[in-house]
């Protein structure tokens, strides 16, 4: 099983290095990953949010030190997220519902992708404080983030840098608030699924080192790159891997 392990350490480093560099993307690499080995939904998520409890607490920590925080936006996203993402928790047990649910999401955030895309070519990208719908925002962005195995960067990181805030202080903001949208969802996964801990607890490990690593090196990245960069590769990105959970519905 070390060589196993091993395996799910590059995992947890080379997701999480995206998803603190550009405040997505985390769940969705990590679970798509997990799903191509065999795990059940319910598994393959519950794993990745136990995991990213220590991952997204490193994060949450190193954005801070790295001034990529804005008060205001994460006092806004983090109750809403905690209790959206809890309820998605408990009602991942019927998996049906999350395979309905996310060519939904993935549909939506194409169109947020593009929207992104189109900022960054304009001739001016005026950076403006987004305050307006964000707790419906966070709640909804929790709950698709435990049934859809991700999607809290993607729903909520994308939706407020393509309505114009800054891609550096959403991305630090979204990271930090993650951490206690996770702890909720895995807080809710292990009392669900009481075997969890014990029979899955190599991927979890291996996904846990990997992030942590990772976990600084990225919000030093997050700092480094130019706000106009961070919007292209959040577009692009988004756009691809919606699309890609799109056509994989349909199969």
């Amino acid at each position: 099983m070390d060589a196993s392990i091993l395996l799910y350490i590059a995992v947890g480093f080379l997701a999480q290095m995206i998803d603190g560099a550009i405040g997505m993307a985390y769940g969705v690499s990590s679970n798509a990953f997990l799903l191509t080995v065999g795990l059940p939904p319910s598994i393959a998520s519950a794993c990745v949010h136990c995991a990213e409890v220590f991952t997204t607490g490193v994060s949450g920590i190193s954005h801070f030190r790295f001034g990529n925080i804005d008060k205001r936006l994460f006092s806004k996203l983090v109750i809403p997220g905690v209790l959206g993402g809890a309820l998605g928790a408990y009602i991942l047990s019927l998996e049906a519902i999350g395979k309905i649910i996310r060519p939904f999401v993935s549909a939506y955030l194409v169109v947020m992708g593009i929207v992104i895309l189109w900022k960054v070519f304009r001739k001016s990208t005026k950076e403006k404080e987004v305050t307006r719908h964000l707790i419906p925002l966070a709640a909804i962005g929790g709950f698709f983030d435990a049934v859809g195995g991700g999607g809290w960067g993607p729903i909520v990181t994308t939706t407020v840098i393509a309505r114009g805030h800054s891609p550096r202080l959403t991305i630090g903001s979204v990271n930090a608030t993650e951490f206690f949208v996770t702890l909720a969802e895995a807080v809710t996964f292990v009392i669900t699924i009481p075997a969890l801990l014990t029979q899955h607890w190599q991927v979890m490990a291996g996904l846990i080192v990997g992030g942590v690593i990772a976990a600084p090196l990225a919000a030093l990245a997050c700092k480094r790159l130019p706000a106009r960069a961070l919007m292209a590769f959040v577009g692009v990105l988004i756009v691809v891997l919606s699309a890609r959970t799109i056509v994989l519905s349909l199969v």
